[in-house]
């Protein structure tokens, strides 16, 4: 059983409520088979919960009721799984290549019964035209001038990113921002969630698309 502190775990109650055993044993998994695969590091298992958990679970406070969510080279399922869980109103495709993790990806939510997730084993820039997202996440996937390219076309011209980022964000949109605006990228800006529940806040970078021609 991974150890969670009372602070932890009061803003683990307010975040998943009723679901909060579904993300204790998400967790299990990435401390065992997640750390086995080499899917998340040993290190990590202490920091389970304030790092990774928890850190992307508060960003489903940044994405409206009932949207479809792509979330792009998902991993271990950060921000993913976390979302899914927390938000059962959210329709979640998992993109990620690798096929251990796709693997791995899978045996979790059959083992969580999570019936709002899809997994799509492929590359971001291949599964343009497959998936019609409101909103893209993506964590520790790339610098945000790359990371453009991959997320905002998965929206079809209309619709959200929301990037996990750390300190470095504002940076980040400096340095991306003509290749936001080509791709269609009319605001850029960065969001802080979990102020309230955490002691590090998570950090993320917000693009809003609507390419010409193009509504809700």
């Amino acid at each position: 059983m991974v150890d969670i502190t009372a602070a932890e775990l009061e803003a683990a109650e307010k975040i998943f409520g009723e679901r909060l055993d579904l993300a204790k044993r998400y967790v299990e998994h990435l401390a065992t088979s997640g750390t086995e695969r080499g899917l998340i590091g040993p290190r990590e298992i202490p920091r389970l919960w304030s790092r990774h958990v928890l850190n992307c679970a508060v960003i489903e406070s940044a994405i409206a009721m009932d949207s479809h969510v792509a979330d792009v080279g998902s991993g271990a399922g950060l921000p993913g799984l976390c979302l899914a869980i927390a938000r059962p109103d959210l329709e979640l495709t998992l993109i990620e290549p690798l096929e251990r993790r796709v693997i791995w990806l899978q045996e979790v939510v059959d083992d969580l019964g999570l019936d709002n997730v899809t997994i799509m084993r492929t590359r971001a820039e291949l599964a343009v035209g497959m998936v019609d997202a409101d909103v893209v996440t993506a964590r520790a996937v790339s610098a945000l001038s790359n990371l453009a390219g991959l997320t905002i076309p998965l929206l079809n011209g209309h619709g959200e990113v929301v990037a996990i980022k750390g300190r470095s964000a504002a940076e980040e949109i400096e340095k991306a921002k003509k290749v936001i605006r080509k791709l269609g990228g009319v605001d850029t800006s960065v969001v802080v969630c979990g102020q309230e529940l955490l002691e590090e806040p998570t950090t993320v970078v917000r693009i809003i698309v609507n390419k010409p021609g193009k509504t809700a």
